[in-house]
């Protein structure tokens, strides 16, 4: 039932698509001029070049400074470890379950 629902959904969704086109010529193509002058009439009348910001610039840092120690680093990997531990376990443990699950659901014929 789902499968239909979302083939009429998605048909629906194709034909609006469709509808929104708005040529009376079905040969016409789009010429890469008629797409990019929009775009270049908006850009014409700028005059400016960029100029760079020496404000934004911060002082010089050395990524050294900033760098954790080798006992955070090794910490974090350990942490890393034991939620990736923990993860696995508790897909186990799902599959378990639904392994349980699907063997409660069959019929045992009594």
């Amino acid at each position: 039932m789902k499968k239909i629902v979302y083939t009429a959904m998605i048909g629906g969704a194709a034909l609006m698509l469709s509808a929104c086109g708005s040529t009376d010529d079905a040969s016409t193509e789009a010429m890469p001029e008629d797409v990019e002058m929009p775009a270049e009439e908006a850009l014409g009348s700028i005059a400016e070049e960029p100029v760079v910001d020496e404000g934004v610039e911060g002082p010089e840092v050395d990524p050294a400074e900033n760098a954790p120690s080798e006992a955070t680093a090794n910490e974090a990997a350990d942490a890393a470890a034991n939620v990736a531990a923990e993860a696995e376990a508790a897909i186990e443990a799902a599959e378990a379950a639904a392994a349980a699950e699907a063997a409660a659901a069959i019929p045992t014929g009594e």
